[in-house]
């Protein structure tokens, strides 16, 4: 398919390009503004909304690396949507850097406050120091940004190509180089959850705990493409390669993600109470207390029991507006998922109860400025390329694929 041409976004992004920026930047000046006043909220905010952005990115990179493992006409035509979400690497570093100066600071993280007689601060020596923690994070972003490069660059030769024995090898080479890098991702996002988001607590350990964050940032990952799919679906370009059938195949990826979410934490909370051991127990005991307690049965009811049943409708999957809705309202709840895991950590202001309920306006600007700022980017990354792999030798059949019955 050489007409290329025909397959770049239309000018549509560029106006959603605009409004992000434009929300993003107003976001981010009413937070600094927060910031300002109450330094360890505004940064408690600022990880929820990091966490949940970077984590479509880094999700992206994560299922454009299964995708060359299964093949398959989903991972054809969602491949360059999931390239320029893990191209939006740089922008998450950049957005990594209020956090790190927070650490640097002693203005975030509990452990930067203990002793270092505290028997956590012996056990993990040089590990639990900021130093460790700023370099550790500048070692994931460059495995991740290592992976990003190589994958696409060796997708946009592709797309050069003139015969289907080279576009072909450029293919292998991606799919090579997946199988190992599928590990290293995984390895990777677990010590990134444990680093950014568990130390909140310095006392609590789960060794499932990045698990829930391999499953979160896919299922984040997946819905975020439905989304931008479904929206382009009708635009000129898309409309001529996108189906039913990719949509409900789409839809199956999410439904496996949503019960595996909610496995893995099921299975953490399920190991943590039949041990009963005080260092973790207290964890679990901080989420029933005030309204966390709530919000953890709005995630058991609406992040996984109600997508769940929806999800087994095959005809709902195979309606790109109607997917693409289910997707934002999981979207939503894995928005209150983040903070269901970084709200009720201690603070290191000692007048606010362990476990208190506070959910503050920041838990609301952050959010927006974070997310703001990396559509904007990602939108960006978005326009740069054809929509689809327009050499891939597996295309044609894609698109057939996803029109048939």
């Amino acid at each position: 398919m050489s007409d290329r041409g025909d397959f770049y976004a239309p000018d549509d992004v560029k106006r959603w390009r605009t409004l992000a920026l434009g929300i993003g930047g107003i976001g981010l000046i009413i937070w600094a503004v927060g910031l300002y006043f109450n330094s360890e909220q505004a940064l408690r905010s600022w990880i929820l909304g990091y966490v949940f952005w970077s984590g479509i990115g880094i999700g992206c990179l994560g299922v454009l690396i299964m995708s060359y493992l299964t093949g398959g006409a989903w991972a054809v035509v969602s491949r360059r949507t999931l390239e320029a979400g893990a191209r939006t690497l740089p922008i998450i570093v950049l957005l990594f850097i209020p956090l790190a100066l927070g650490v640097a600071g002693g203005k975030v993280f509990t452990w930067t406050h203990l002793p270092p007689t505290e028997h956590t601060m012996v056990q993990r020596g040089w590990f639990m120091t900021p130093e460790s923690w700023i370099l550790r994070s500048i070692f994931y972003f460059a495995v991740f940004g290592t992976l990003t490069y190589l994958l696409t660059k060796w997708s946009g030769l592709q797309d050069q190509t003139s015969n289907p024995e080279d576009s072909a090898a450029y293919l292998g080479k991606s799919t090579k180089l997946s199988g190992p890098s599928m590990i290293i991702w995984c390895v990777i996002v677990s010590f990134c959850a444990v680093d950014w988001v568990m130390e909140l607590d310095p006392h609590f350990t789960s060794t499932i705990y990045g698990m829930l964050y391999i499953a979160g940032w896919g299922l984040s990952c997946y819905c975020f493409v439905v989304t931008i799919l479904a929206l382009l679906s009708d635009k000129p370009g898309l409309n001529r390669v996108l189906g039913k059938r990719h949509f409900h195949d789409l839809g199956k990826l999410m439904l496996a993600l949503v019960m595996i979410w909610a496995y893995f934490n099921f299975a953490q909370y399920l190991i943590i109470w039949s041990g009963n051991i005080p260092e973790e127990t207290h964890w679990f005991v901080d989420r029933t207390k005030g309204g966390w307690g709530y919000i953890g049965a709005l995630l058991i009811f609406f992040h996984f029991a109600f997508p769940f049943l929806v999800l087994l409708q095959q005809d709902f999957k195979r309606k790109a507006k109607w997917i693409a809705s289910l997707a934002i309202f999981i979207l939503l709840m894995r928005l209150f998922d983040y903070l269901y895991l970084v709200g009720p950590n201690p603070w290191i202001n000692e007048h606010i109860e362990r476990g208190a309920f506070i959910v503050s306006w920041m838990d609301v600007i952050a959010p927006i400025a974070v997310g703001g700022i990396w559509l904007w980017w990602f939108f960006g990354e978005l326009m740069k390329r054809p929509l689809v792999p327009v050499q891939d030798p597996f295309l044609e059949n894609a698109i057939e694929h996803g029109h048939g019955h």
